[in-house]
């Protein structure tokens, strides 16, 4: 029994982490589960905000397929707290901006414009040489409304934009922004 036992563990454990996958000749195949990163888990979803950060701005973007994020402490102010832009997938960033989290603040600029039928939002930064605005823009004075949400990113010495426009509606959260960050104009 004693042997039965372990043999049996082992074979429930074996059976529980691999997956059965029927071919269409009717052959079976077997794999490993797609297994989350560890990092992963501990994001918010479709954001690369880890859970105890606030999120101020996030979407998936169209093309390529991955998060652009504004990312900040849940005790943000003009004095203390973070804020990190974030741009990748969650098993790989390729963009954190700042990479120090002190004195974040001054790194980013706000502007807002509100008035009737028109919603423009712009934090913008810089980092070697390029320039980065985030947009979350409604105009419904345009016969269609337009909107525009996502990120455009400029080079050093070239005169046109890369814009990585959202997959779905972002996820914002502007509070206080005005309040902590430098006014942009």
């Amino acid at each position: 029994m004693r042997i039965i036992f372990p043999t049996a563990i082992v074979l429930l454990l074996t059976t529980s982490f691999v997956c059965a996958y029927e071919a269409r000749d009717g052959s079976t195949s077997f794999s490993l589960p797609a297994i989350q990163s560890a990092a992963s888990k501990s994001l918010q979803p479709n954001s690369l905000c880890a859970k105890d950060e606030r999120i101020i701005f996030s979407c998936p973007v169209k093309r390529p397929a991955k998060i652009v994020s504004l990312c900040a402490s849940k005790d943000l102010t003009s004095e203390r707290g973070y804020l990190q832009y974030r741009f990748g997938v969650p098993e790989k960033i390729e963009l954190e901006f700042p990479q120090s989290k002190t004195g974040t603040q001054q790194k980013f600029q706000y502007t807002h414009y509100f008035r009737a039928q028109v919603d423009l939002t712009e934090i913008s930064f810089s980092s070697n040489g390029y320039e980065y605005q985030i947009t979350d823009d409604y105009n419904g004075e345009e016969k269609p409304a337009q909107i525009s949400q996502g990120v455009s990113v400029t080079a050093p010495g070239k005169p046109k934009d890369v814009n990585f426009s959202c997959r779905t509606k972002p996820k914002a959260d502007y509070t206080d922004l005005q309040a902590v960050l430098p006014n942009g104009q």
